[in-house]
């Protein structure tokens, strides 16, 4: 675990790519098979089940401290992670005899099926082996809360260097439904590579954003002098739904979402057209509840999304479709490397065998004959229940991860307030002394109702400037959140919006976000309840 924790500190005390790749590699390079391949499953978020909850954790910390809740929650807030806070109120070892990677997590795997008393008596004395920052880490394992500043790409990039393999073979090969105990790092780097997954997916093209926000809007003009002649590319709708691979081999059928969650069982609706589809098949697609021929909002697809049972009023309140727009295998050759325009003659083939045309869709190509027209077509984006409109070079491969160049997404711009903040709670992690995670409301009369929560879209400037305003207006405490004296004003973006019993606003936004500080607005011009019952 010492080579494990120093890897996780190194990272976190970094934030230039090639010193990360650097330290990633060392990490290869110095450690167990076994251990390479429990770094890889932590990093993928491949995390092990948790078997000891976060109370009895913070009971038993308390009782080896020696200190108060009270004095354990005043830290907590102050330092703001659970894992951390633990390891720095534990007794110090000056000893460290740690054991691997690879040996605690099987301790943990196994942890579980213990008695109370058991799970405790383990715990203690598996403290008593670490030293601070061992102790943080195998915390952040245990409880589950296990995140590292550092992406995918580049733990593949320094697995590619030391392995000699390309990129995008060790990306694909790290996809799907493996667990570091039967998938072995030889297998990983083998240069025929593991065949045997038939549920294995391919890792997903993402397309880059021309724009997010009105102020960065793309002209027609300046889209034809970055994208070129319109006639090379193909336009679609932005669907908003659950991106997802549909997998038929060997008579088996899978479905997974980008997250890499295998959601099979939770589309029954899709398994009959799955089942029909061609042996060494593997299309790409956005999940979507439709209704009546017309794609549903995001909130009805989000009733089934951690429902372990799906009821037959969920099934029948949200029945689901497939908007497929790739073909990434066909007769079981993978053809990604044919062009935009080949792999969709495909998936049209496949789309019009189909006895399921309701369930399979196909995503409709846009007609446009310059960039002006498909400028004032998108206009239209939120009729269709869509995000905006997708470009792809019709000569592109598809390709791994977010690239620049061929795949485009050209988003309408968020729907927006002005609203004012009224609670206020410090962050996590690098943010745990700051005032960052915000609650903001309308007016509903003369009284401030509170809508919604957000943590993004401030400069760290604009961070502090708010941190210093919540110290010095705090009205009330309520354990972590203060309420604050209401004066600050922001615009709050969303992509969505819909009506909600469990909020006493009534309403629910999908992925609010601060666009920025009106620092120009009294509070008094907010926006009213009105407003967002109007937009529904």
């Amino acid at each position: 675990m010492r080579a494990f924790a120093q890897l996780f500190l190194s990272l976190d005390e970094t934030n230039k790519t090639n010193e990360k790749v650097r330290v990633l590699k060392d990490y290869f390079l110095s450690v167990p098979d076994t251990d390479k391949m429990h770094m890889l499953a932590l990093f993928t978020g491949r995390k092990p089940k948790r078997p000891i909850n976060s109370t009895l954790i913070r009971t038993w910390a308390m009782e080896l401290s020696h200190i108060p809740v009270w004095l354990f929650e005043e830290s907590y807030q102050v330092v703001g992670d659970l894992a951390e806070t633990i390891s720095l109120l534990l007794p110090q070892n000056t000893i460290s005899n740690s054991k691997t990677l690879t040996e605690w997590i099987a301790e943990i795997n196994t942890v579980g099926a213990r008695t109370e008393e058991e799970k405790k008596q383990w715990l203690i004395e598996s403290w008593g082996m670490q030293d601070s920052q061992e102790k943080f880490v195998f915390n952040k394992v245990l409880t589950g809360g296990f995140r590292v500043g550092v992406s995918q790409n580049l733990v593949i990039k320094a697995l590619a260097d030391i392995s000699k393999l390309d990129a995008a073979t060790l990306t694909h090969r790290i996809m799907g439904n493996w667990m570091p105990e039967d998938y072995t790092f030889d297998q990983l780097i083998a240069e025929q590579g593991a065949s045997d997954d038939i549920s294995r997916p391919y890792p997903f093209f993402l397309a880059y954003p021309i724009q997010e926000t009105s102020e960065k809007q793309k002209s027609p003009e300046e889209l034809h002098g970055s994208l070129g002649d319109a006639a090379e590319w193909q336009a679609e709708w932005k669907w908003d739904g659950i991106r997802a691979q549909m997998i038929k081999r060997d008579g088996k059928i899978f479905i997974w979402s980008r997250g890499e969650d295998l959601a099979t069982e939770k589309f029954p609706e899709l398994h009959p057209f799955l089942n029909a589809l061609p042996d060494g098949t593997v299309l790409d697609g956005e999940i979507l509840s439709f209704q009546n021929g017309q794609p549903l909002p995001f909130n009805v697809l989000q009733t089934r999304i951690g429902r372990k049972n799906l009821s037959k009023k969920i099934l029948e309140e949200g029945p689901v479709a497939v908007i497929a727009y790739d073909c990434l295998e066909y007769g079981g050759e993978d053809i990604r490397n044919k062009t935009q325009v080949e792999r969709r003659a495909i998936l049209e083939q496949l789309q019009q065998e189909t006895d399921e045309p309701e369930i399979f869709r196909i995503s409709e190509l846009i007609n446009f004959s310059d960039w002006d027209e498909l400028a004032e077509i998108r206009t239209r984006s939120r009729s269709m229940i869509a995000e905006g409109i997708m470009l792809k070079r019709k000569s592109a491969h598809y390709q791994v991860g977010r690239r620049r160049g061929d795949w485009w997404k050209w988003k309408i711009d968020p729907l927006s307030v002005d609203a004012v903040m009224i609670y206020a709670q410090k962050g996590h992690g690098r943010r745990a002394d700051l005032y960052t995670d915000y609650t903001f409301a309308v007016w509903d009369g003369d009284k401030l109702v509170p809508f919604a929560k957000a943590y993004s879209g401030l400069t760290d400037e604009e961070i502090r400037k708010v941190d210093n305003f919540v110290k010095r207006n705090t009205l009330e405490k309520f354990g972590p959140v203060r309420t604050v004296k209401p004066q600050l004003v922001f615009e709050i973006g969303f992509e969505g919006i819909n009506r909600s019993t469990r909020h006493k606003s009534g309403i629910a936004l999908r992925f609010p976000r601060i666009l920025r500080w009106r620092m120009d607005k009294p509070m008094e011009e907010a926006d009213t309840i009105e407003t967002l019952r109007g937009m529904l």
